[in-house]
């Protein structure tokens, strides 16, 4: 899914923004607010995110016309998962500096983290047009494009962010799910397997790279993948489900196939009975030897007395 590891993106490069926000602070510096602006940032650096919101709140309520205040804010409200207060600033900000790029960049994360992925895409469209080389604006727009399934247009974003930043992971990651979008499943196998050479250990790119081979049908290869994921992390259920799944396909794939006919079969012929396969010359010679019989007990028992009846009268 594109929200599992944009959090991560969030938090560890969102707050590109905070460097830019030091030019917005040297013009600032002869304003109200600034004090508690350079507090804030500070705090934002430091991952002391209420705090920093009280600091950028101070700067406001001394200076409400300054967006490099908003956009502390805003990007302090999105490390706090408070996405509606921080669309509200970095669109304040936008009103106030229709032109400062960081804003909508801003924005953008919090309208991907709503999976709102169409004014997401036209917030890192208008910052991609005031910062045309602005490798964040291109990273977001193709989480927004993968959002929108238009998964060409996100591996060649990924593919610009990977060539500005060869050991990008998070945007190898994100490629090769575009790449199984399209049905490159190859490029995709090629693109985990960069991040498994990074980092061997990384329980989802061993998930994602044996989903990607039971795609392609190469059971043999998916299990191994499965079960190493499964040693990284026992727990988790649909890794397992994954693995079971795969081993069955395994086993009737090499089962020995059943022998089929090109015509659909026919009903058996009922069993012949036992009176239709008497035939006549066997009801003569049957005869005869009854006959036979009777006249030989006849001989036998001819001049015997009879024995006494037994039955009382």
């Amino acid at each position: 899914m594109i929200t599992s590891r944009i959090t991560a993106f969030v938090i560890a490069v969102g707050f590109f923004g905070v460097a830019g926000l030091a030019l917005a602070k040297e013009k600032a510096a002869a304003e109200a607010g600034t004090i508690e602006y350079a507090k804030g940032v500070k705090l934002l650096d430091g991952q002391q995110y209420d705090q920093a919101v009280t600091e950028f709140t101070k700067a406001i309520l001394a200076n409400a016309k300054q967006p490099a205040f908003y956009e502390g804010r805003g990007f302090a409200y999105l490390a706090l998962q408070r996405f509606q207060e921080g669309a509200d600033d970095f669109s304040k900000a936008i009103e106030l500096s229709p032109k400062d790029e960081r804003a909508y960049l801003g924005r953008a994360q919090v309208l991907l983290q709503q999976k709102a992925y169409q004014p997401a895409l036209a917030d890192t469209e208008k910052a991609l047009e005031l910062k045309p080389d602005d490798v964040n604006a291109t990273k977001l727009r193709g989480f927004a494009e993968l959002g929108l399934s238009q998964w060409d247009k996100a591996a060649a974003d990924f593919t610009a962010v990977i060539q500005k930043n060869p050991d990008d992971l998070l945007s190898y990651d994100r490629r090769a799910l575009a790449y199984r979008g399209m049905k490159n499943f190859d490029a995709a196998i090629a693109d985990y397997t960069f991040i498994l050479s990074k980092n061997p250990n990384d329980e989802e790119a061993l998930t994602k790279r044996g989903y990607t081979y039971s795609l392609m049908g190469q059971y043999e290869k998916a299990i191994p993948d499965f079960q190493a994921a499964l040693k990284l992390n026992p727990q988790d259920n649909d890794t397992f489900q994954r693995l079971q799944w795969t081993q069955g396909r395994l086993a009737a794939q090499n089962a020995s196939p059943v022998a089929t006919t090109a015509t659909a079969p026919t009903a058996a012929p009922e069993k012949p009975s036992l009176i239709s396969q008497i035939k006549p010359l066997y009801i003569v010679v049957g005869v005869v030897a009854l006959l036979i019989i009777a006249v030989i007990v006849r001989l036998i028992t001819r001049g015997k007395a009879e024995e006494t009846s037994h039955i009382i009268r």
